[in-house]
């Protein structure tokens, strides 16, 4: 039953198409010009101490009210905000400042319009995930796109060999995170009859996964928001396991990672949401499909406002867990949606499906990434929300820079 309400979701919005209500001319990927990051110069920095504890929950950040008021930057808070650290595996570190071309009227953010606030989705209070048990949508697209950080939290694929996550699963905004300086990467297998045989390094491999699992400190994300369902599994501590039908995970080591400057407590003076986003760069390429970046469209261009996401809640150990929900709400760098997540499915990939342009295929991009449940000010009253931040026309250009480099790869998105 449960394949079967899968397959009907994934065609939910062709199906939504034919009843009239829409166009399908509506659902389309437009393709942007996007503007050119490009590096001015970089310099070494002191290694980091990697001393610092994740942040569970942010209060008191820029609201849904206060993100419509904020002025567009101008373009030396964009250079700076988009300059950014990169860490190595061997611990140093530097920083490298960026130039902004190309930059045209609404590239700094996407324009949004009012809209009023709905309430509490009843979704919200009852635990509607899927864990994914079955081999044929484990191991294929979307769902084998997503990885395990062994910071505690979630990843997509968007490259053969780079990572999109996000930037607190790192970094606190004043250090990098304990457990960062040993990065590695988990990319998602079944398990099969040559995994009981023993490779060179495979007990260490098995080791830090273990302690990523076990340690409590390095887990980063939200806390659930339930009125009723949803009961909480306790939390095991033994050493990973797999059984027929769960998944294994084959851990790579990172061999870099790139936070934009914009995250650092020091530039804003405070956590900037907007700004939590990474990418690790791995040490070896897989040979698995990943999924490729979007430019976040406005709720009214998404079929039914649906986005979707997997990653590896904590609560539910060793599996993939799938959900899907209508935003709430937007601003120009933020969705504000209750799609029901635990701890450890931050940072996953948040996906869209539209219509490519002059084509009748549909195709997957990565439109957002998952921040957590955060508390924000709206209209001088703390609400908590599950908040994403949105790929907007300059954050696709900075990501596509940091896999591409400046090429023809990164004019249009």
């Amino acid at each position: 039953m449960e394949h079967t309400l899968l397959l009907f979701i994934f065609f939910l919005p062709t199906l939504g198409l034919a009843n009239g209500t829409e166009t399908e001319q509506d659902f389309t990927w437009h393709l942007k010009k996007i503007p050119q990051i490009v590096s001015e110069r970089t310099f070494s920095l002191d290694s980091p101490k990697f001393e610092a504890k994740p942040n569970l929950e942010l209060n008191s950040i820029c609201g849904i009210e206060c993100q419509r008021k904020l002025p567009v930057p101008s373009l030396s808070d964009l250079k700076d905000l988009l300059s950014y650290e990169t860490v190595f595996e061997n611990g140093t570190r530097t920083l490298t400042e960026v130039n902004v071309l190309g930059l045209t009227p609404g590239s700094a953010g996407n324009t949004t319009t009012h809209k009023s606030l709905r309430k509490k989705r009843q979704i919200y209070g009852t635990d509607s995930r899927f864990s994914i048990y079955d081999k044929r949508f484990m191991t294929n697209f979307p769902f084998n796109t997503a990885v395990k950080v062994s910071t505690g939290c979630s990843g997509i694929l968007i490259s053969p060999k780079h990572v999109l996550t996000a930037a607190h699963c790192l970094h606190n905004g004043k250090d990098y995170v304990k457990g960062s300086k040993r990065l590695r990467v988990g990319l998602m297998k079944t398990k099969s009859r040559g995994d009981g045989r023993r490779r060179k390094g495979a007990k260490r491999s098995r080791r830090e996964a273990s302690e990523a699992q076990e340690d409590p400190k390095v887990d980063t994300g939200l806390r659930r928001r339930s009125k009723g369902g949803g009961r909480k599994q306790r939390r095991s501590g033994r050493k990973q396991e797999t059984s027929d039908g769960m998944p294994s995970f084959q851990w790579t080591r990172v061999k870099s990672t790139h936070i934009p400057k914009g995250w650092f407590k020091g530039v804003s003076g405070d956590i900037a949401l907007d700004y939590d986003y990474a990418v690790l760069e791995l040490k070896r390429p897989h040979k698995r499909k990943y999924m490729e970046l979007g430019i976040s469209p406005t709720i009214k261009m998404m079929p039914g406002s649906m986005i979707h996401f997997s990653g590896f809640d904590n609560d539910r150990s060793g599996q993939l867990v799938y959900r899907f929900c209508s935003i709430s709400d937007e601003s120009n760098d933020l969705f504000y949606q209750y799609c029901d997540a635990e701890p450890g499915s931050t940072g996953s990939g948040i996906y869209l499906r539209l219509k490519e342009p002059n084509k009748k295929k549909w195709k997957r991009k990565i439109i957002a990434v998952y921040s957590g449940h955060q508390w924000v000010d709206v209209n001088g009253e703390q609400q908590d929300y599950n908040v994403a931040v949105r790929i907007t026309p300059l954050k696709y250009a900075q990501i596509c820079f940091w896999i591409h480099g400046n090429d023809e790869n990164c004019t249009q998105g």
